[in-house]
């Protein structure tokens, strides 16, 4: 394909996702099976641990297990008509490649995990009481969401949101052969997700990563931002709401629906490196 022809496919956006979505039908339907059972998962794993703003992430093992699952209820969707234009792509050649991109997407969602699990851990061995919500825990999460609120107007921003939104590109500038090259592809298409959503999902941790509630609020600005047509709008309404919530958050968090206010100063147990079951 020429340089010119590239870029007039490039050009057309989400458009060629969504008509492979509907070729597609199957495989965008499995992803979605799965995110709804990752979701009923997530709601029986999580009744009752939501502490509000820097809840515990108790043992490794089990928060990475609730991580993984819930990436998987939050992402799919999302990133369901990326995977079906991949399928659409190689055809027959390899029909199990398509899964093998699903699984790379959500390892570095995985990778990612493990990172804000050893920052917790670290924090914690560092200054616990700082995250109490009678102490500092209130204004670092305030601070947290207008932060977030900020990077959705940045370029670095815009620049990942792109390749989420022009998944042909991304495709045709990463294509590796076989089930390897499949995982590594999404492997790489979750870094621009991670590129693009990493100050959503610390948003959500200032908001209670055990509340279902907000997961599910945080998934929803996701969707939006990488599938509605008009992206620059989407992007421009998540960070109205982020700082909006930011600031009521540091003035009138008993205003804000949904969120629970820690008691007894919210203090948050340091995560554990021991394995819990799952």
């Amino acid at each position: 394909m020429s340089v010119t022809a590239q870029q007039r496919v490039q050009g057309r956006g989400l458009a060629p996702a969504f008509a492979a979505a509907r070729t597609q039908f199957w495989l965008v339907a499995l992803l979605f099976a799965v995110a709804a059972l990752a979701w009923w998962w997530t709601i029986d794993r999580m009744q009752g641990m939501d502490d509000g703003p820097w809840s515990a992430l108790g043992t490794f093992g089990w928060f990475i297990g609730v991580w993984v699952v819930m990436m998987a209820a939050m992402m799919f969707p999302s990133v369901a008509p990326t995977v079906a234009l991949y399928a659409r792509m190689i055809r027959q050649q390899a029909p199990l490649a398509p899964l093998g991109f699903a699984a790379g997407y959500l390892l570095t969602w995985a990778a990612v995990g493990v990172v804000a699990f050893a920052l917790a851990y670290l924090g914690g061995r560092v200054g616990v009481h700082a995250l109490a919500w009678d102490s500092a825990g209130r204004w670092i999460a305030g601070g947290t969401l207008i932060v977030a609120a900020v990077y959705e107007l940045t370029p670095l921003k815009d620049v990942c949101l792109g390749k989420c939104r022009s998944p042909v590109g991304f495709l045709l500038g990463s294509w590796r052969e076989g089930w390897s090259g499949a995982l590594r592809m999404g492997m790489k298409n979750g870094a621009w997700c991670v590129g693009c959503c990493w100050a959503l999902m610390a948003s959500l941790f200032a908001l209670g990563i055990m509340s279902v509630a907000w997961a599910a609020f945080v998934a929803a600005l996701i969707a939006a931002e990488k599938l509605l047509p008009w992206g620059r709008v989407a992007t421009y309404g998540t960070a109205a709401i982020l700082f909006a919530l930011g600031v009521l958050l540091l003035a009138a968090p008993d205003v804000i629906p949904g969120l629970t206010i820690p008691e007894h100063g919210g203090m948050p147990h340091m995560p554990q490196m021991g394995h819990m079951g799952m």
